[in-house]
């Protein structure tokens, strides 16, 4: 309505607000410094502008946060993580395969380069001897294969979503027994048939069961390196056998039997002290591999603690044991035999036999002192992550 002068418009426009319209009026205002306000302290955008609660409905934050983390799922390839079991799953042990194609290797050549000795031997004494000889590695050799087959085996029932005990460990002894039946077969096949071929095949059956059950453990990880280690611990000391005659001259070796047996002590030392370093290393060097593949399949997975590098460190020395104990009780009466023939076939099977324990005991604890030492070194200092990050003070406020 436009003013007219002298107008009753104009003259009810000039008369003073009522009390409640100036209230009415207040309040508005309040309510405007109120949205300033609020606009004020909004962050301001790339384009310059200010965003204000008002243009943006309530809920709208977590509605779009979450299809922008759909779509960067469904962006990943088509079979992508097809061999994880997904975050929370259970740990895996990688490069199983691998190692399971390894140990069947170093397997089958044990058993070949054992047939060869026994076959160029005369029979009777000397194969018997030989036989006794070459038992060691052919058990803790099967001992490995069945604990890599039967990794093998679990860790596909694992990426299946099949993770039970008892179903992990009745598969992990069903796979030893595989791998020792096709052992005892390929000997009882290729061998001449006689007791100690026998012997031979029950007892490398037996390792190689016992090894699939140990690997039934849920720790695959651990056993994964334990596995790896042996292996790789079995094949320097058949390739250090080249480096024994040079050093029996630098232990000082003579013409007396006191200078042979120092020597001999010194040089068995050497190897273990070797082995047991290498066995440590190649556990954590595993771990370590382990760790990487489960933080790209899990971002949130526990790390392993230094009791589980301190087992898998000292996991050879123990198969070495453990084999020690399978060819004492499997191959009593080959070894027994051996040790009848003569006094200084007696000798040599009591002091190898002795050698062997003292050597498993030292892989042992040198294995174990290495993994830990090593997982040490890598661990920071124990404050640095509990110290909360310095908040920066906004400015203006």
């Amino acid at each position: 309505m436009s003013k007219q002068p002298g107008g009753s418009a104009a003259a009810q426009s000039d008369q003073p607000v009522p009390a409640v319209d100036g209230t009415a009026a207040a309040t508005e205002q309040s309510a405007r410094a109120a949205d300033t306000t609020a606009t004020i302290d909004q962050p301001a955008r790339a384009d310059g502008t200010t965003a204000t609660a008002t243009n943006q409905p309530a809920g709208d934050t977590g509605a779009t946060s979450q299809p922008a983390r759909a779509d960067t799922d469904a962006g990943d390839p088509p079979g992508a993580n097809a061999d994880d079991t997904g975050p929370g799953g259970p740990a895996l042990a990688p490069g199983a395969a691998v190692f399971a194609l390894l140990a069947l290797g170093w397997l089958a050549a044990m058993l070949w380069s054992t047939r060869e000795a026994i076959s160029s031997a005369a029979a009777g004494i000397t194969a018997i001897s030989l036989s006794a000889f070459a038992l060691p590695g052919v058990i803790s050799a099967a001992l490995v294969a069945g604990a890599a087959f039967a990794l093998l085996g679990v860790d596909l029932l694992a990426r299946r979503g099949s993770d039970r005990v008892t179903l992990r460990f009745v598969a992990a002894v069903a796979t030893g027994l595989l791998v020792g039946l096709a052992a005892a077969f390929a000997i009882n096949l290729t061998y001449a048939d006689n007791a100690t071929t026998n012997v031979i095949a029950g007892t490398t059956a037996a390792a190689a069961i016992i090894g699939g059950a140990l690997a039934g453990a849920r720790t695959a990880p651990v056993v994964g390196a334990v596995v790896a280690a042996t292996l790789g611990t079995l094949i320097f000391v058949v390739a250090f056998s080249r480096a024994r005659d040079p050093l029996f001259d630098l232990f000082g070796a003579g013409d007396t039997q006191e200078s042979l047996v120092n020597a001999a002590k010194w040089v068995s030392r050497t190897e273990s002290l070797l082995a047991g370093l290498l066995a440590g290393l190649l556990a954590f060097g595993y771990l370590t591999w382990a760790r990487r593949r489960a933080l790209r399949r899990d971002p949130a997975a526990p790390a392993l603690r230094w009791p589980g590098y301190l087992l898998a460190g000292a996991g050879p020395g123990l198969l070495l044991l453990l084999a020690e104990v399978i060819i004492r009780v499997g191959g009593r009466s080959l070894l027994d035999l051996a040790g009848a023939l003569s006094e200084a076939d007696a000798v040599a099977q009591t002091t190898l036999g002795t050698s062997r324990v003292d050597n498993g005991i030292w892989v042992l604890f040198v294995g174990a002192l290495t993994a830990v030492i090593a997982f040490g070194r890598t661990l920071g200092p124990g404050h640095a992550d509990d110290e909360p990050e310095p908040v920066e003070a906004e400015p203006g406020r």
